[in-house]
């Protein structure tokens, strides 16, 4: 496979060798990936790279929230699952508890759906209580389960005592039990138990992190409260989190900053010059037509901007034959000079026929569990990509160690 040189960027901030580089535990998943290929060259070559001895951690293969495919997200567990499927970075969202404490979680007002909340008395702090869903006399639905829970309704002390769980609720429950009983069937929940889920504060996850050996990707996760929050800016949070950093002694070349907010990354620029090198400016589209385009590429750099990172789809389109091949965004991103990263493979369950949010316009092209592969070879060899976020980075740190990708 021909694919392009990876930022230089990250080759320095990834400076172990292939050869040194610390084992990976890959799984089946893989290599069951490679069998269901339909036939061609890149199904022939990775299944001769399947027969390699050994496999080794990459940069390119990012571990998004941990590997929450089958470990409750944000959590010690996931994170040391991650890392142990060789994934290079591992993402920490970070978030801030009532007295200010940064905290990993996928959002501040999550708790409801990614921890036990619900099943503690800390329910009792929760802005909206459980609900029960509905039902007409049919039995048809018309209101679904609902509650919201927020970190920042509780202390750091309170927040240590949850566990976290699956992410997902069930819209039918009528009690908490069910509504916490809504696990995707392609999910597991047989990491969940009381003794797993253990939570950590942002700084644990970077002493974890070092421990590991990995670079580490936190994302500032925007406020569900009204800032300031009790004198907190937005600024000063920002840069609080960069702070932890700092105060852990880890170099701002393993640090991967990131943000939905231009006004976060623009902070980091003046503020934290040698974080905002690798910055990343995130992108929520919600479909092809809301993505940026050249002009807005261009003024993204003027302003400091260096990587950006939109869902899968944004990068992804179909030739004139059906086959997939890099977007026009994509090659307009890249000649601005910006380097591109994207979320997050193994996300949507199966994606043939389909695959959902992520692969919205170029469902066409899926048809068998297999042609996740060929997403990742578009993404590396067409669009250049420096790193995809995975929900199982084992099939994204085989594929970089099959594509020689740091």
């Amino acid at each position: 496979m021909r694919l392009p040189l990876i930022a230089a960027a990250l080759l320095c901030a990834f400076n172990a060798s292939a050869a040194d580089a610390p084992p990976a535990q890959l799984g089946p998943r893989p290599f069951f990936l490679v069998e269901d290929m339909s036939p061609g060259p890149l199904k022939t070559e990775l299944q001769a790279c399947a027969q390699r001895p050994a496999f080794t951690r990459r940069a390119w293969s990012i571990g998004h929230r941990g590997a929450p495919l089958q470990f409750p997200e944000h959590t010690k567990e996931s994170y040391e699952a991650a890392a142990r499927l060789g994934a290079g970075v591992v993402e920490c969202d970070v978030t801030f508890t009532k007295d200010q404490q940064l905290v990993c979680r996928h959002a501040q007002n999550d708790l409801h759906t990614t921890t036990n909340i619900l099943a503690t008395p800390l329910a009792a702090t929760c802005v909206k209580p459980f609900r029960p869903a509905t039902f007409d006399a049919d039995g048809k639905l018309v209101t679904p389960a609902s509650a919201e829970c927020r970190t920042s309704e509780i202390t750091l002390a309170e927040f240590r005592t949850l566990r976290g769980k699956m992410d997902a609720a069930n819209p039918r429950a009528r009690t908490v039990a069910e509504y916490l009983a809504g696990t995707a069937p392609w999910r597991t929940d047989l990491y969940s138990g009381p003794q797993s889920g253990t939570l950590l504060t942002h700084a644990e996850s970077i002493e974890l992190f070092k421990r590991l050996g990995v670079m580490m990707t936190p994302e500032l996760k925007a406020p569900a409260v009204a800032m300031p929050f009790d004198g907190l800016t937005q600024e000063a949070y920002a840069l609080k989190m960069i702070a932890e950093y700092k105060a852990a002694g880890v170099a701002p070349e393993r640090v991967w900053p990131q943000s939905f907010g231009l006004a976060d990354v623009l902070t980091w620029v003046r503020h934290e010059p040698a974080f905002a090198r690798q910055a990343v400016l995130l992108d929520n589209a919600a479909r092809p037509s809301d993505l940026p385009r050249a002009a807005q590429f261009a003024a993204w750099k003027a302003q400091g901007v260096r990587i950006w990172a939109p869902p899968l789809f944004a990068l992804l389109a179909l030739d004139g034959e059906g086959r997939l091949t890099a977007s026009a965004p994509a090659k307009e991103a890249r000649a601005a000079g910006l380097d591109i990263i994207t979320w997050s493979l193994e996300r949507s369950g199966l994606v043939a026929g389909g695959g959902g949010y992520f692969y919205q316009g170029v469902g066409p092209a899926l048809k068998r569990e297999g042609d996740v592969l060929r997403v990742l070879d578009v993404l590396a060899r067409e669009v250049g990509a420096i790193g995809v976020f995975s929900d199982w980075p084992a099939t994204t740190t085989f594929y970089a160690n099959c594509a020689g990708l740091k």
